[in-house]
């Protein structure tokens, strides 16, 4: 699901500036030097490197100061190869935690009130029906929703944002494409997508986990109008 919940370095870049008056950020300079800083360790962050901030500054002053590497290229290729397996390893063995737990959390779900469980591992409950029309694949819709882990944890939220979003239903996580397609137009769902129908091993962000079940409040707001056709040239 990616154009839905998709790490925006974009909207971090902005929210830095936002912020820059207020941290003693007065000059273009130093305040796209301020966004470009926060990029980089967000990105860090989120693939989970364990960063000493010293040696980083370090890299980074000898390099806009034109200064040979402290590494060679082979030492490089070497700590980096070995940082690459040992985060292939955390992901590995988190990835199993969260699959055991995620069909722990699903098992003892599909028996709670209200919730459908589909042949694939889909489960939903339906909060309110709704009475328009349905979604096909193809279709643009415009949605709230707000995104958790089994653990309550909030990832991701347009309610949070203050603002619905739109996108085509077959663009979004296998969960949710299936999902769409069965809610009508005003309708409110908590649904509750086991892994392989979200981002599987790969996880998303920093906060969904490899093999992470999920849990969405959905509410279909409107099919949208099919966009006009391109003019002629």
């Amino acid at each position: 699901m990616n154009a839905i919940f998709r790490f925006s370095m974009l909207a971090l870049a902005m929210t830095s500036t936002a912020y820059a008056a207020e941290s003693g950020l007065e000059t273009d300079k130093e305040k796209i030097s301020y966004v470009m800083g926060f990029q980089v360790g967000s990105q860090m962050m989120q693939q989970g490197f364990d960063v000493d901030v010293k040696a980083l500054s370090m890299a980074v002053e000898d390099a806009l100061n034109g200064k040979p590497p402290r590494l060679s290229e082979d030492q490089a290729r070497e700590v980096m190869m070995r940082q690459q397996a040992q985060l292939a390893q955390k992901q590995e063995e988190q990835g199993a935690v969260n699959i055991e737990q995620g069909k722990a959390f699903l098992a003892a779900n599909k028996d709670k009130p209200g919730v459908t469980t589909l042949d694939n591992g889909l489960q939903y409950k339906v909060t309110t029906a709704g009475t328009g029309k349905k979604p096909t694949a193809t279709d643009n819709v415009t949605v709230h929703y707000r995104g958790t882990l089994i653990d309550g944890t909030e990832f991701d939220s347009s309610y949070s944002r203050g603002e619905p979003t739109s996108f085509p239903v077959n663009r979004v996580i296998p969960g949710w494409t299936q999902a769409l397609q069965l809610m009508a137009e005003g309708a409110k769902w908590q649904v509750f997508i086991p892994s392989d129908l979200a981002y599987a091993e790969r996880g998303a962000g920093a906060k969904i986990g490899p093999h992470a079940t999920l849990v969405f409040d959905i509410e279909l707001i409107k099919i949208n109008d099919a966009a006009p056709a391109a003019a002629p040239h």
